[in-house]
């Protein structure tokens, strides 16, 4: 399985427009609301396949973080407000998909940050979770952020910040905290954002998605 996922993720990803690809959000354990945002995903798919040429299925699927399907997709999104807990077995299946090329996309909707970090370090503890500089290729994939991550929605003033867990010079995990993406990417009249404000919040997870796909 995952010799076959290492190959997906190389070859075909290389050109967008060749397959039609499928994308999948993160359930997990510990209380957290993992199915938060349930319009955002699709939206972002839309907005990349119309603007990025990709082919991504219209809506994601959902995968469970000890499930091997995991490997089948290579962008995973995880968000929620609260508690978040892996067991051994799920730590060990996703820092698997990570080093055979996966990419996972951690989004703190509110109130998951002290608990995630912790999760964090224990697929990673011998890796430090470090601010990404904002001249990080992230920024700068498709759509140009010259300031870094864009703040989307305001909770407690504090500004906008990506980290990210670099292993063996990739990128494997990207968790942006104080910016809420999900919430600009959700239907304008959930959150009530104006146009301008889910048009960065999309542009930046284009990017993230393009990112993922050829890095």
């Amino acid at each position: 399985m995952r010799n076959f996922f290492i190959f997906f993720i190389i070859i075909p990803f290389l050109s967008f427009s060749q397959n039609t690809y499928e994308i999948a959000v993160l359930k997990y354990n510990g209380g957290g609301d993992w199915y938060a945002n349930p319009t955002a995903l699709p939206n972002l798919i839309e907005y990349t396949n119309k603007n990025l040429g990709t082919t991504i299925k219209t809506q994601p699927a959902t995968v469970e973080a000890g499930n091997k399907e995991i490997f089948n997709y290579p962008f995973i999104h995880m968000t929620g407000h609260g508690n978040v807990v892996f067991n051994i077995n799920e730590i060990e299946n996703l820092r698997a998909y990570l080093l055979s090329g996966g990419f996972l996309h951690i989004d703190d909707n509110y109130g998951m940050d002290p608990f995630i970090r912790i999760e964090i370090k224990k697929l990673f503890p011998d890796v430090e979770l470090k601010q990404l500089a904002n001249n990080h290729p992230i920024f700068s994939t498709k759509y140009n952020f010259t300031n870094g991550l864009p703040k989307i929605h305001e909770h407690d003033g504090k500004p906008a910040q990506a980290f990210g867990i670099v292993f063996n010079g990739r990128l494997v995990c990207l968790y942006t905290y104080e910016t809420d993406l999900g919430d600009g990417w959700e239907d304008p009249e959930i959150h009530n954002n104006t146009e301008e404000t889910r048009e960065r919040a999309l542009k930046m997870g284009a990017n993230i998605i393009k990112y993922a796909f050829t890095n």
